[in-house]
């Protein structure tokens, strides 16, 4: 059986749609062909020479990032630009490149889930912030089925993604009523005969569909479903979904000092060095995470956790946390995201070789982008004093 780039992309997308995505975000296939035949697929941070090259050892045909190539709108490709020498070396190598990256921050099992649990989070929940992430849709779908095939039907839909509510799974509800039709010609009915208006029983099942299991629930109803032609409705619905944030917030098991826990980040992340808002000796113990660059939030989560964990801080930030009585640890946007990259190439093998496919998924890390003066042979020196 012949793989190509858009069934690899198939299971990314339903695990990390596209409608997820923050709109002024560039996610999708970015350079290449969904039509192109894969054997190996190679998953990184992001494109940098070093990463394709070694795309380029391995044979892959297709590399999946989270970081996009292609940010904005190119208005010309220049080979000798940082971008456009890239671009021009996929092509050469007939090598297709596909990025997920706020889709991937904001799902449920997507990048700030992920640095959540890692650092031993409980009691995981959304960030509610007003300036970014969206509530998910909910629709409700009716579907008409024959007595015969009603628990076949039922559980399609919801091993794909229905009948959710709340903690509660396999939701639906059932009445029975006489369906009827008449076969016109050219048609091949399941029940009946051409010409004939035909009266059966049959059940009206309903049930409810977040939106980014649609397609999969529509197409698992109607593989099992009998009917050449089924009888469905789809009604968007004015309840509110799950909420899909940049964001997690969760707690410790216990109030600790801020210090004692940015050394347990500092080591579950693999880090030489961190930096820290904070004195070390406050106790924390409501955390929220933002993975990669999440300190234009600050004002948001004062309100909501004690201590905040992501990348990318900047100075008038710090002081702007600190004001607020926010605890800041700052382990870099590389290694609070790049621990995503196990966990797409997990996903890609499990969903693979359910469909008995022959894939190979290979996880490429990037070079730090920082170098810790600091830090040298493993032992920290004592910091230099501000003169």
């Amino acid at each position: 059986m012949k793989i190509r780039v858009k069934d690899i992309v198939q299971i990314l997308e339903r695990h990390y749609p596209l409608n997820l995505a923050e709109k002024w975000d560039n996610v999708g296939l970015q350079v290449g062909s969904m039509g192109r035949e894969v054997s190996k697929v190679v998953v990184a941070l992001e494109l940098d020479h070093q990463v394709l090259d070694r795309a380029w050892q391995e044979n892959a045909d297709l590399i999946i990032t989270h970081h996009p190539l292609i940010f904005k709108a190119l208005s010309s490709i220049k080979v000798d630009s940082p971008v456009g020498s890239l671009i021009r070396k996929l092509i050469m190598a007939d090598i297709s490149l596909y990025a997920a990256h706020t889709n991937l921050d904001n799902a449920p099992r997507g990048v700030n889930q992920l640095l959540a649990e890692t650092i031993g989070l409980t009691d995981i929940e959304p960030l509610i912030l007003r300036s970014a992430g969206q509530r998910e849709s909910l629709y409700k779908l009716v579907v008409f089925v024959p007595l015969t095939h009603i628990n076949e039907v039922r559980e399609a839909i919801c091993r794909a993604g229905a009948g959710f509510i709340g903690k509660y799974s396999d939701c639906t509800f059932r009445a029975q009523g006489i369906g009827t039709f008449k076969p016109g010609e050219d048609t091949d009915p399941f029940i009946g005969q051409i010409g004939q208006l035909e009266e059966v029983e049959e059940v009206r099942l309903e049930t409810i569909c977040p939106q980014h299991r649609l397609k999969g629930i529509l197409d698992a109803m109607l593989e099992a479903h009998p009917y050449e032609e089924v009888a469905y409705d789809l009604y968007k619905l004015e309840n509110q979904g799950t909420l899909f944030s940049p964001g997690r917030k969760g707690k410790l098991q216990q109030a600790i000092p801020l210090g004692q826990l940015a050394e347990q980040v500092r080591i579950k992340l693999a880090l030489p060095a961190l930096r820290l808002v904070g004195h070390p000796d406050t106790p924390v113990q409501k955390v929220a995470v933002v993975s990669g660059s999440g300190a234009s939030f600050i004002n948001e989560i004062a309100g909501q956790a004690d201590v905040l964990i992501t990348g990318d801080l900047k100075y008038h930030e710090a002081r702007e946390a600190a004001a607020l009585g926010l605890a800041v640890i700052d382990a870099g946007h590389q290694a609070t995201e790049e621990l995503v990259v196990k966990e797409v190439c997990q996903l890609l093998a499990r969903e693979s070789a359910h469909a008995g496919w022959e894939v190979e998924i290979v996880p490429v890390y990037m070079s730090p982008a920082w170098t810790y003066l600091g830090v040298i042979n493993g032992e920290k020196k004592e910091p230099a004093k501000n003169m």
